[in-house]
């Protein structure tokens, strides 16, 4: 009750600076809203490599995995801040900014209005799902009414949601509530790295500089889901022990958390040359490059990792209790694209015995990346700038 009251407060004093400066003309102006960042960054790029001549403003979480204010020849404002000066500064450049393109939740948005012109466009950070979110998520039916309204605010203010496939814009209409017409079928931005042979061998060769031993042995990649009881009760689910003894002749290990819980990792130094923390790297699609095995849960990484057709193993050790929780779509089991398993010891019989499918990673690779073609980000710059706003 006391954070809704607190997010109540919030939202009131942003609408009130939204409305003051929105009396502001509207410029030629690109506002993005980061909380990851990946997928704007390589919109970021595509509009330089286009030469749109246009302002452009980073308005970034604390989650966001780039250093924004790297960019010289743009503004970054944290956003979402307690800094009252920031705040306003932030909600100036959205009010006044041409486009808005996001890439999560802002329970922000709910109060405002855009301007009839202003093109809101969502790139959700993830290019399909396994969990329920959104309109979809067991969580928004408890929640009260005035937060499931607020919800559905800040949905009706996405103009545009881009999606890779046909499989995701039918999730998105149902987890957002929306109609086709607000879907943009122009595929995921930052999946185009995977087409550039020249961008990968760049990226591989910082990553090899760094750390030697990628290239001396195989690399399985572990990137879980984050699930929100590890800040407290943190279990990486995986016996390190018994993996480190079957596979460290062969293999290396690197490991992606959430950066709120990867000081919980323990025992680092014990499995030296073998266990690598890789949770701060901002790009896992990078890691991706480098990486012969993913190891992953109900994590969205296999609808992009999926374009490398390279095999993944779903270690599910909570299933059950995940899916009646979080809420997942579909059946589990039979909608991922590679072996499922429930213990360190399933996961080193795979491993050792190479038991992949590679069909069924091609069929998951063909129902999720429709669209996402290697011209991802060029089709939305063009979108936005260059075609009136037609649809594609």
């Amino acid at each position: 009750m006391l954070r809704e009251i607190i997010v109540a407060i919030y939202l009131v004093v942003f609408k009130i600076i939204f409305s003051i400066v929105n009396i502001a003309p509207l410029k030629n102006k690109v506002t993005f809203i980061m909380s990851y960042g990946e997928n704007l960054i390589f919109i970021y790029e595509e509009m330089k490599k286009q030469n749109i001549d246009c302002e452009v403003v980073f308005l970034y979480k604390s989650t966001c995995k780039y250093e924004v204010k790297n960019y010289p020849d743009v503004k970054a404002i944290a956003f979402e801040t307690k800094n009252i000066i920031q705040t306003i500064k932030a909600i100036y450049h959205l009010a006044t900014s041409r486009y808005v393109i996001i890439d999560n939740y802002f329970g922000s948005l709910s109060t405002i209005r855009f301007k009839k012109k202003v093109e809101c466009i969502q790139i959700w950070h993830a290019a399909g799902a396994f969990k329920k979110f959104g309109l979809l998520a067991p969580a928004f039916k408890k929640r009260s009414k005035y937060a499931q309204d607020r919800f559905l605010r800040v949905y009706n203010n996405f103009h545009k949601i881009v999606v890779g496939s046909d499989e995701l814009a039918e999730i998105y209409k149902q987890a957002f509530g929306v109609k086709e017409e607000r879907i943009l079928k122009t595929g995921i931005p930052r999946t185009d790295l995977f087409f550039y042979e020249n961008d990968q061998k760049v990226i591989i060769n910082n990553l090899v500089s760094s750390n030697p031993n990628l290239t001396k042995k195989k690399v399985i990649l572990y990137a879980p889901t984050f699930r929100d009881k590890e800040l407290e009760d943190f279990d990486l689910g995986l016996n390190i022990d018994a993996m480190y003894e079957a596979l460290k002749d062969e293999y290396i290990f690197i490991i992606k958390l959430h950066p709120a819980i990867r000081n919980n990792l323990k025992h680092k130094e014990k499995y030296k040359g073998f266990l690598y923390d890789y949770s701060l790297y901002p790009n896992i699609n990078d890691l991706f490059l480098v990486t012969d095995i993913l190891i992953t849960d109900y994590s969205s990484v296999p609808f992009e990792f999926c374009l490398l057709n390279k095999p993944m193993i779903f270690f599910a050790y909570d299933l059950n209790k995940y899916a009646k929780k979080r809420g997942l779509i579909g059946d589990f089991v039979s909608n991922v694209p590679g072996p499922v398993v429930y213990s360190s010891t399933e996961i080193i019989k795979k491993i050792q015995t190479q038991s992949f499918d590679f069909r069924k990673i091609e069929q998951f690779n063909a129902q999720w990346s429709q669209y996402s073609n290697g011209n991802s980000s060029r089709d939305l710059v063009h979108y936005l700038f260059n075609d009136n706003n037609s649809k594609l």
